[in-house]
């Protein structure tokens, strides 16, 4: 019973522990979905400095950047930036993007509107494509955090693209 009640509890404690990071923000997870900027007022008076990461996972084959490393922005204005992928192979791969922002507890006040990370990215042998990232940080962050650090790990979701075996055998 021990052992059962202990494997139960592993068990049960990665969907609890995700439930916890989305709630406090801890662990610098972002949200899955589009956030609305309707409501949002910009602060002048106040700027924040905003760093941008990519890295593939090291089983992804992609060239991943972004266009621009560092901005400053104002809490509340809305913003684009764009990433850079790259398929170098001679194979079709998908792609799929996990967000992390840092520090952690920034990650609530750091709100994506449009974002490549929401869908999975597909890129033929030799294509590449800019990837779009539409943003802004909410004007209620607290005023210890002056830099925010964005970071993408792009990862190779090909065997889970549905119809991926024909897009690979008609290259």
């Amino acid at each position: 019973l021990i052992c059962l009640g202990m494997f139960g509890f592993g068990f049960a404690l990665v969907p609890l522990y995700d439930v916890f990071c989305d709630l406090t923000g801890i662990n610098g997870k972002t949200s899955g979905q589009a956030a609305s900027a309707a409501n949002a007022e910009p602060d002048r008076n106040r700027e924040v400095i905003i760093e941008f990461l990519a890295r593939p996972n090291k089983e992804m084959a992609w060239v991943f950047k972004p266009e621009i490393r560092r901005m400053t922005v104002h809490p509340g204005e809305i913003h684009v930036v764009n990433y850079l992928a790259e398929n170098p192979t001679s194979r079709f791969i998908a792609g799929q993007a996990v967000p992390s922002v840092s520090p952690g507890q920034a990650a609530l006040y750091f709100h994506k509107i449009e974002c490549f990370c929401f869908t999975r990215q597909q890129l033929a042998g030799g294509e590449d494509m800019l990837m779009p990232l539409q943003f802004y940080v909410d004007p209620a962050l607290p005023p210890q955090f002056s830099t925010i650090t964005l970071s993408y790990t792009l990862y190779d979701v090909t065997a889970q693209q549905p119809g991926a075996e024909s897009a690979q055998q008609g290259e």
